[in-house]
Order: structure tokens, then C-alpha cells, then sequence
């Protein structure tokens, strides 16, 4: 699989510890030229992959992988990122391919940069088992902690990077609080704290009698495509939209309603004080699910001083199908490379 070189977006408006407000990316990126030596960019050769099975007791649970070429024994293990979907989706949407319109699998960006990419399928998507749980957010920590064992196992690495977007975040987050000890850096994409002023969850919340009934419920086509366009059409690319439903259809148009009513009746189920990984908010322009009030106050109480809040011009909820996805990649790879810090 060749790279195609592709110029990085420069806007990106960043709140962090010591950083001050209103950086732009691109400075950032100039402050932050030294990258770790264990993530150092890797030009190059074909993207491997490979499939996987944790079990959480009875339950199979399908774990995917891709990286720059297969491993090699007694070669230097590469840091992970493990990236966690969110409600409505599965891990393809980590992994899409959209014909003619340029790289929308961020597993391959991230593979190119020198990182060992894994993802999963919770309980109750995509090729994972199924069960009559409803697969909330508790559930999906305990998918994340089976999925550890096969990470470990196969790279040797005992602390993983997590990368959650949307309910995915919540997941992360949640899984960073029950095993602190495998978590290394969180990139929350998509997150919502307390979901006050969220007028996503507000419409969500109409249906909240059925989701404490009812175990699954309806994902059609049509809901797929609203992920894109409900909050700012236009800041998505319509052909990568459908090529997400069409990896998606092909499980059914049945997914789980746990997460969803973790936010709508739940939250918060990830508490900052709790959190003592670095950390790294980052919200859509136009996103409903959460305000930037909200994500403040979640970023204002992280004991962790290496933290950063950013926000994306231009982009709605799904910053990995936005059409200004590269901006994510770039402040997302930033933060996952961040020079350990000299004095502390």
C-alpha cells in the first residue's frame, strides 16, 4: 500500500496546560518537533494486518490490527494505539475504505506514523459475539480489559495509547479509570461529560423509556447517514458516509442501546479526578453532543497537567469522517508523541 504525501491542515484552536489559549496547530506542532524516539514516523513499506479473538468469559470478541510490515521476533515493540468505536458503529469506522476520495482509515495514517494499531468490536457489533446484554459502558470496559491480555501478549507492551471517539471516548475514559495501569495517553474525540445544553442528547432522551426496555434498537441506513449530517451538513464527505453504511449494513440494522442510555440517563460515567492519564479533549466545531462548557469542566478538573483541549474548525461530531480529518490526525499524532517533559 504506497503513502500518498498530503499537506496537514494548520487551524486548530487548543486549550492545554501551559500552553495558554488560542495556539494555533500548526505553532503547536513547531513546539513539539521532537517527537518520542519509540513513535518516529516510518517511511515505506506494505501496512499488515491481522485478525484476533479475546474472550470475555463465553463471549468472542473480534479484535483487528495493522501496522507497517508483519512482526518480526526480537524486534523493538512499536507504542499501540488502541482506538474504541462508538454507538452506532462499528471498528470499521476506524478502518474505512472510500475509492477516489483519499485515506479514511486513520489505522493506516497511524501504521504509517510507526504506530501498532488495534481496535475491537464490543460485545454485540460487528463480528463480536452476541449475548441479551445490552453492551453500556461498563460492558465495554470489560471487552477493553479482555482485549489487553491479546495486546499484551502479542507486543510485549503492558501501557497502551487510547483513542475512543464518541460513546468510544466515554469507553476509553471509563476503561482508564478501572486499569490506570495500562493506560498511557487518551485521545477523547467526540466526549461529553455531564451532557448538560447537549441538544443531541436532548433529542435522545425522548426515547429514553424504550432504551431501559429494550436492549437493542434500530440503525438503518438512514441513521448512519445522520451521524454526518445531523449537526452541520456539508463538513463530511457524502461518498465516505455511504461507504461507512455500506460496511456497516452487512450486520444488520440492530445495535446495541446501552451507551445510549448511559448518556441519557447516566452520566457522568467518567469522573476527571479518576482520570490520571495525559489526556486529550478534542471537540468539533459544530458538535451537539456535548458543549464546550461541558468539556471544560471536565478538562478544568483532570489532575494530570498534561493535558489539551482542541477544538476543530470545520468539523461536526465524527472527526474521523469529517472531511477535515487530517486536522485530527495532526493534533491527535502531536499529542501521542509529545516529548516527556523535563522538568515536572
Amino acid at each position: 500500500m504506497k503513502h500518498l504525501d498530503r499537506p496537514l491542515a494548520r487551524r486548530a484552536l487548543i486549550k492545554g496546560a501551559g500552553l495558554g489559549a488560542g495556539l494555533v496547530a500548526g505553532g503547536m506542532a513547531d513546539a513539539l518537533l521532537a517527537q518520542s524516539a519509540d513513535a518516529a514516523p516510518t517511511e515505506g513499506g506494505e501496512i499488515w494486518s491481522s485478525e484476533y479473538w479475546a474472550k470475555k468469559g463465553d463471549i468472542p470478541l473480534w479484535m483487528f490490527r495493522k501496522r507497517l510490515g508483519e512482526p518480526k521476533a526480537g524486534e523493538p515493540s512499536r507504542p499501540v494505539v488502541f482506538f474504541v468505536h462508538g454507538s452506532s458503529v462499528t471498528s470499521r469506522s476506524f478502518d474505512l475504505n472510500v475509492p477516489g476520495h483519499g485515506e479514511y482509515s486513520v489505522m493506516n495514517e497511524f501504521a504509517r506514523y510507526g504506530f501498532d494499531c488495534w481496535t475491537m468490536d464490543h460485545e454485540n457489533y460487528g463480528k463480536s459475539g452476541r449475548t441479551s446484554g445490552n453492551a453500556d459502558i461498563a460492558s465495554g470496559v470489560e471487552d477493553l480489559k479482555a482485549a489487553a491480555e491479546v495486546v499484551i501478549r502479542e507486543t510485549g507492551r503492558q501501557k497502551f495509547h487510547f483513542l475512543g471517539e464518541s460513546s468510544g471516548a466515554l469507553r476509553a475514559g471509563a476503561y482508564a479509570m478501572a486499569q490506570p495501569d495500562r493506560a498511557d495517553r487518551l485521545v477523547l474525540a467526540a466526549f461529553t461529560y455531564k451532557g448538560e445544553g447537549s441538544p443531541t442528547l436532548a433529542k435522545r432522551a425522548e426515547q429514553l423509556a424504550y432504551y431501559r426496555t429494550h436492549n437493542m434498537r434500530k440503525r438503518d441506513r438512514d441513521m448512519i447517514r445522520s451521524i454526518a449530517t445531523r449537526d452541520k451538513p456539508g463538513t463530511s464527505d457524502p461518498a465516505a458516509v455511504e461507504a461507512l453504511a455500506d460496511a456497516e449494513m452487512q450486520f444488520g440494522d440492530q445495535i446495541p442501546t446501552g451507551t445510549y442510555l448511559d448518556m441519557t440517563a447516566n452520566l457522568p460515567v467518567v469522573h476527571p479526578d479518576k482520570v490520571l492519564s495525559p489526556v486529550l479533549l478534542v471537540r468539533g466545531e459544530y458538535d451537539g453532543i456535548a458543549t464546550v462548557a461541558d468539556i471544560e469542566e471536565f478538562f478544568n478538573l483532570l489532575p494530570n497537567g498534561d493535558r489539551q483541549f482542541i477544538i476543530l474548525p470545520g468539523t461536526a461530531h465524527s472527526v474521523t469522517l469529517a472531511t477535515n480529518r487530517q486536522l485530527f490526525w495532526h493534533v491527535a499524532r502531536s499529542f501521542l508523541t509529545m516529548p516527556a517533559p523535563i522538568a515536572t
